[in-house]
């Protein structure tokens, strides 16, 4: 038993090696922390002391043509939290009450948004003036909660524009990963449909960063000198070629029926003046976070108010489009002007099948133009018979149809121009008949346009052929005062001689000024209007009712289609919405040249 008693300098000598082994670990600890782990501590130190803050620069402001604002920017308030779970724990419960949120959808904002445990991650956005008020007087309360002034985007009232202006959103964690976005961050506010996508860089300027101090708590101590921040660079302001008078017009026009799209361009230049899709929705709603049952509600809304129509909405154009097929024939020399055709007595055989006229009664012996003033269908059948289905597609898409047109505001598509290879494609070789080709020559049939499309092709046919591209951005305006204005860009000519540009134009006037014309009611003394009325079959209701208008003739300045969905015939309808629209342009020129008049003593 004796000889494993340690004696008691045994003893002594482990102590002594115990202690020197704990010094010897306490030292090797600070060693590390001073020395191998200084920089990451410091790092992790000065981070949790210090808060970056991003500085949202001002969007970019639109203006209309004459510089009225359509889209502005209006203050508003965003609570934001740290993610720190201790803070969390402290603040929730009273931050739950003052916002209205239960903690679980705090909680999952946070997580949402957050950065690090130690950035403040946004949970709410356009928060009362009274609960800042609140933070600011009871902040021992709300430990790690603070809230700072944005700028959200504020739409102009009555316009229905948003076919033009879009909205903006928060970034999604889709479009953060995108090619081109790196500068997004979780909370960025984006461009998501119209204007706001197309110009988003632009628009949205260059954000800056500020630096600020806080305590252990998450309480703010102050900014912090030791860090100089970096200014926000404000986004472009644009200037469209919209006319605010014009779009109000567009919205009045079309506010007694169900669903239409209506666009007016000018076609010396291609700039839109108006764009309306009917029915819509308020883009200011997007400026904040979306109830879901709104959501709901909209998404499911039978009418889709968010179809851009203008731009993808795909309709048989109907008789608008019997001026290519005029066209086509005078070009091929298969008639000339006064070429007679079998007459029209109400219908046409076609194999065993009747093809009617939507004149029951007939329209007799035509000429080329007087087929456009009385929109004689027998006449298009005829000449669509002569000319072939791949023919007549050839015209269709030298007139800019099956193509989108390259407006400058996303989410337009390319209607459909049928030829051979198509119905091939659908019906398989030689199972088709010819006699489809007689549909497509008075627009009927599979082929689809979209209203852009029609503004597009009508401005041609009163501008001597050219055709610029549609755009709606007049010019860009940056912070440094720097300018960009668009410049009108052709993009293709219209395929007929200026002898077939004469046939058409004068049936474009008869359709108005003709004794038999489809759209006599827009006769007035004040201004010239020529036009075309159409009237598109529709499986699911009434007919779509189609009119394209232009004025003044003599010199023309204004293009305008209208698409009234399942109303009936384009003369009854769509003629006298255009129309309205044509006399608020109208009205506005006429009173500008009195003016001018006056200003001049009467001078040219």
């Amino acid at each position: 038993m004796e000889r494993y008693t340690l004696s008691l300098a045994g003893r002594e000598r482990i102590s002594l090696i115990l202690v020197f082994l704990t010094f010897l670990s306490l030292g090797g600890g600070l060693v590390k922390l001073q020395l191998v782990d200084h920089s990451e501590l410091a790092a992790q130190s000065e981070e949790n002391r210090i808060r970056v803050v991003p500085i949202t620069p001002r969007r970019g402001r639109v203006y209309d043509r004459e510089s009225r604002v359509i889209i502005d920017n209006r203050p508003s308030y965003t609570v934001s939290v740290i993610a720190s779970e201790e803070i969390k724990n402290q603040t929730l419960p009273h931050l739950s009450e003052l916002i209205g949120l239960d903690t679980l959808q705090i909680r999952k904002r946070i997580r949402k948004n957050m950065v690090s445990r130690y950035q403040p991650a946004p949970v709410k956005r356009d928060i009362p003036f009274e609960v800042v008020a609140v933070l600011e007087e009871q902040n021992e309360k709300f430990p790690g909660v603070s809230y700072r002034m944005e700028r959200v985007r504020q739409y102009a009232d009555s316009l229905g524009a948003e076919a033009v202006t879009g909205h903006v959103g928060d970034a999604s964690p889709e479009e953060l990963g995108q090619r081109g976005q790196e500068n997004l961050r979780l909370g960025s506010i984006i461009g998501k449909k119209g204007l706001e996508r197309r110009y988003d860089q632009l628009l949205r300027g260059v954000e800056g960063t500020a630096y600020i101090e806080v305590f252990a708590s998450g309480q703010i101590r102050g900014p912090y000198e030791g860090r100089e921040g970096i200014e926000a660079i404000s986004g472009a302001d644009l200037t469209l070629t919209i006319d605010i008078d014009v779009q109000k017009a567009c919205i009045q026009a079309l506010d007694t029926f169900c669903c239409g799209a209506i666009v007016a361009m000018d076609p010396r230049t291609g700039g839109v003046l108006a764009m309306t899709s009917y029915p819509s929705y308020d883009a200011n709603i997007f400026s904040s976070v979306i109830p879901e049952s709104l959501w709901t509600a909209i998404s499911t809304d039978t009418t889709h108010p968010l179809l851009n129509r203008p731009l993808s909405g795909q309709y048989p154009p109907g008789s608008t489009v019997k001026f290519i097929t005029v066209g086509a024939a005078l070009e091929e020399h298969l008639i000339s002007p006064g070429t007679l055709l079998k007459p029209c007595l109400g219908g046409y055989r076609f194999g065993n099948r009747i093809f009617h006229c939507w004149e029951l009664g007939g329209h007799g012996s035509v000429t080329a133009a007087h087929s456009l003033e009385v929109s004689c269908d027998i006449y298009m059948y005829q000449l669509g018979q002569k000319l072939g289905v791949d023919l007549l597609s050839e015209y269709f898409d030298k007139c800019g149809f099956g193509y989108r047109t390259g407006i400058d505001v996303p989410g337009e598509v390319a209607g459909l121009n049928p030829n051979s290879a198509y119905y091939d494609e659908r019906y398989g070789k030689k199972k088709w008949s010819t006699g489809l080709v007689l549909n497509n020559s008075i627009g009927q049939g599979e082929i689809l346009s979209t209203p852009l499309q029609l503004a597009q092709f009508f401005c041609g046919l009163v501008n001597n052929g050219i055709v610029y591209r549609p755009h709606v951005v007049k010019k860009i305006t940056r912070a440094d005062g720097e300018v960009t204005k668009t410049v009108p860009e052709e993009v293709f000519r219209l395929p007929f001689s200026p002898s077939t540009m004469q046939i058409l134009l004068e049936g474009l006037r008869l359709v108005v000024e003709g004794e038999h014309g489809t759209a006599r009611s827009l006769r007035n003394l004040d201004y010239s209007i020529g036009g075309k009325t159409g009237t598109a079959q529709n499986p699911h209701g009434l007919e779509h009712s189609l009119f394209c208008g232009v004025a003044p003739l003599e010199n023309p300045e204004i293009v305008v289609v209208a698409v009234v969905e399942n109303a009936g015939h384009g003369s009854e309808v769509a003629a006298p919405v255009v129309g309205q629209v044509i006399r608020a342009y109208m009205s506005k020129k006429m009173a500008r040249d009195e003016v001018a008049s006056v200003n001049t003593g009467g001078q040219p």
